[in-house]
């Protein structure tokens, strides 16, 4: 398979792809009341934390500082200062913004206290190390955001926080699966890091799936959103029986708040929706966000898909061998930890409502919706080549 296959190279090709996004004047209406209707949850005998988030300028720290500052509590951030919030901006004005380097700089953690300290930036071992050591003394616990990548490969299903994780590089792979072994054996040796400089009693590890929502800069979802918004036919590749797994970015963050507030620590797979279900399940949800007629041509056939560069559209990716338990990594335990989910149909409008608003400039737009490979511009070809095939 070629590059642009594969499930983690396809997030880090979208990554690298993405046009930085500019601040927002104000957030968007969605993300602005939800902070702000969450104060009323918190009761004045709660304790107030403070929390230190490694990165938090991205995609998941905007919507956790929100949350987070909604139930009253402090934050700092610690970036290289180079990454502006595109979501919640007005909300940094009551944040500690620290500067540095994790690669070469942590003087500004030196000798500081925080009740926690949230690591979305931990994109390297030695890092996770560095950081966790250096506050180990200081802080009280320890959160990593990983990723249900240290599964790989997923050849199973029902995969829970007991699986075995993967943590060495075995011979023979293409250069794909290296990528995707790579990502897996960093973030699974990160978790490790973090919980020998904390211990287990004071570490909380979270294995997001594919967070999807306002603020993605991968651009690997939005897909769904401007399509269904068009109506008529629509493409949904995979066959009957396919799975989907993805979350929305702010049940993660506001879930992550959560549980150091109730210090409930352990390692939890961040995973949605709450129960099994398929592509055709997924699509067909997903539309009723849209007042518009939507027919849908299901593509089942995975050579055909293969044949026409069509191998993932994600929430869905095609079960190969490497990928069959992919979407079938078990959530019970964080459900039962108070993971909660949001209606599909909120996180379709919010998304696509963010995609239209000034958060995004033209040229991004543009790059995204006219490019020529992307699955918007090839449908009708693609749909019309499946029409002939059957015949």
């Amino acid at each position: 398979m070629k590059k642009s296959n594969t499930r983690r190279a396809f997030i880090k090709k979208g990554a690298l792809a993405s046009l930085a996004i500019p601040i927002l004047g104000s957030s968007l209406i969605g993300c602005k009341s939800e902070a702000k209707q969450e104060t009323s949850d918190t009761t004045d005998n709660a304790k107030k934390l403070s929390i230190l988030i490694l990165g938090g300028t991205s995609f998941l720290g905007p919507h956790q500082v929100a949350y987070a500052l909604s139930r009253g509590h402090s934050i700092s951030t610690f970036t290289r200062g180079k990454t502006k919030p595109s979501v919640h901006a007005e909300l940094f004005n009551q944040v500690e913004q620290l500067i540095g380097d994790r690669e070469n700089n942590l003087t500004a953690l030196e000798n500081r206290k925080w009740d926690v300290v949230i690591d979305n930036s931990g994109r390297n071992v030695q890092w996770t190390k560095a950081t966790a050591n250096l506050l180990k003394n200081n802080v009280g616990m320890y959160m990593y955001t990983s990723s249900t990548g240290v599964y790989y490969p997923y050849l199973t299903d029902n995969i829970s926080e007991n699986t075995d994780l993967v943590l060495s590089m075995p011979e023979g792979l293409s250069e794909n699966e290296q990528y995707e072994q790579e990502y897996g054996v960093m973030k699974a040796s990160s978790e490790l890091e973090a919980i020998k400089a904390f211990g287990k009693e004071h570490t909380i590890v979270v294995r997001p799936t594919y967070m999807i929502g306002p603020a993605d800069k991968t651009d690997r979802f939005i897909h769904w959103p401007i399509r269904l918004a068009k109506g008529g036919e629509v493409l949904v590749p995979g066959k009957k029986e396919d799975l989907v797994q993805y979350v929305d970015v702010r049940d993660i963050a506001e879930w992550f708040i959560r549980l150091a507030e109730n210090k409930q620590f352990g390692t939890y797979n961040g995973v949605g929706p709450k129960s099994a279900q398929t592509m055709q399940q997924f699509v067909k949800e997903a539309a009723k966000t849209f007042k518009v007629k939507s027919s849908f041509v299901m593509v089942d056939d995975y050579d055909f898909l293969v044949k026409n560069k069509v191998y993932y559209s994600v929430p869905w990716i095609m079960p190969s061998k490497k990928n069959y338990g992919s979407a079938r990594i078990s959530n019970s335990k964080s459900i039962a930890a108070g993971l909660t989910f949001r209606p599909l149909k909120e996180t379709i409008k919010d998304t696509y409502d963010w995609w239209m608003s000034n958060a995004i400039t033209e040229e991004r737009r543009q790059k995204f919706e006219a490019n020529p490979n992307s699955l918007l511009i090839k449908e009708n070809e693609i749909l019309s080549n499946w029409k002939i095939s059957k015949i």
